[in-house]
């Protein structure tokens, strides 16, 4: 089975089903999940982001490792290091607007991809966050997205 396989089985009954099942059931309780799940450095915090299918016109609701930046947040669309963006990174890019729950707070943001020096700052953070994503980012020749997302007001 390779990653991409790996990757979609996990969103339909595997590790990302089950956080975000929790997530919506409790999520100030799954806000930080273990990483360690995968082979990642243990809790880190996590959102939930929801976008409409460009082509289905289904909700999809995706748990993601974030960070919080100068009143945004920043997600990665890594999909473990693939060759494809996430279908969450392509559905957000035909959307004024996604939904985002931060453990109990739910609201609506906009989305941008960061690019050049704002894009390698960010990208030094989440790394600490989350170091695995340097190795995502050596899997690949795409340059893996860093998506900037901003409450609407």
């Amino acid at each position: 089975m390779g990653i991409n396989e790996i990757v979609n089985q996990a969103n339909v009954d595997g590790w990302i089903a089950r956080h975000r099942a929790h997530y919506l059931q409790d999520g100030t309780a799954a806000h930080l999940w273990d990483s360690a799940e995968v082979g990642g450095p243990g809790p880190v915090p996590t959102l939930l982001l929801t976008t409409v299918g460009r082509r289905s016109g289904n909700t999809s609701i995706m748990p993601l490792i974030y960070g919080e930046f100068d009143g945004t947040f920043v997600v990665i669309a890594s999909k473990g290091g693939t060759d494809h963006h996430p279908g969450w990174f392509h559905n957000l890019l035909e959307q004024e607007t996604v939904g985002v729950q931060v453990a109990d707070r739910v609201f609506q943001a906009t989305a941008r991809v960061a690019t050049g020096e704002e894009r390698a700052q960010i990208w030094e953070r989440m790394s600490v966050i989350y170091p695995p994503y340097d190795d995502y980012q050596k899997r690949t020749t795409r340059e893996i997205p860093v998506v900037v997302l901003t409450p609407a007001p």
